[in-house]
């Protein structure tokens, strides 16, 4: 697969409904940007970034920008080595690449769950999540016109935020743009989108179950199985 550039088309009707979305946020929530001189797609973050800042209510939404040349500190807290990678929550949850069209969606719902400290998960899977203590890097591979990757970063995303509720920041979620890092795309053979792997591992592919995919990860990360790759609909990339 080779690299492709992503945009993010925001128009007016776009930015409406980012603005109402946003109403629901309650506390501040904290956005890292990571960038390069030696970036392509940089600016389309930091256009996107800059509209979610623009239009959270009460200033909800705070920016900081770091650029590597001058801030390889905040790379290294944050365990970002690509650019452009939007950080929240230390690090735990990461995009790396371009959150556009689609995804678009996800990030926000990701932001306003975070601001009003609520997952949204049953029960059974926070515990489960609680239950691991072991390193565990869920990468979920995505690209903007996908449908149904969105739902499948904010379920991870999800895990990493309860996850980092009780302290541990051993477990981090990553959504990464197919286009844009084609390398690790190419790594996990993926065809089609959502693809989801764990520590290396390619666990799922297509739309993924809260209790099927909790269960995948803690048999890998806890038990050490070997799983088998479950296939449901998805996307061609």
């Amino acid at each position: 697969m080779a690299e492709e550039i992503v945009r993010v088309e925001i128009n007016e009707e776009t930015r409406e409904a980012i603005r109402e979305a946003l109403q629901d946020m309650k506390e501040t929530v904290d956005i890292h940007v990571f960038i390069d001189d030696d970036c392509m797609t940089c600016k389309e973050v930091l256009k996107l970034v800059k509209v979610l800042k623009e239009e959270a209510p009460n200033s909800l939404i705070r920016v900081h920008l770091h650029h590597r040349k001058i801030d390889e500190e905040a790379f290294k807290k944050h365990g970002v080595e690509r650019v452009p990678t939007l950080s929240l929550l230390d690090g735990t949850i990461k995009y790396v690449g371009t959150p556009a069209g689609e995804e678009i969606r996800g990030l926000i719902e990701t932001i306003i769950r975070i601001s009003q400290k609520d997952s949204g998960l049953d029960n059974s899977t926070i515990a489960k999540i609680k239950d691991i203590k072991e390193n565990t890097h869920v990468e979920v591979i995505v690209t903007p016109q996908c449908p149904y990757c969105p739902y499948a970063s904010l379920l991870v995303n999800m895990f990493a935020f309860e996850a980092w509720r009780i302290g541990n920041k051993t477990f981090v979620a990553e959504t990464i743009e197919a286009y844009e890092n084609p390398d690790i795309a190419d790594r996990y053979k993926i065809a089609n989108v959502p693809a989801i792997a764990v520590n290396g591992i390619l666990v799922f592919v297509g739309v993924p179950y809260e209790e099927d995919l909790i269960e995948r990860i803690y048999d890998v990360v806890k038990r050490g199985k070997r799983v088998n790759v479950e296939v449901t609909e998805g996307s061609p990339i």
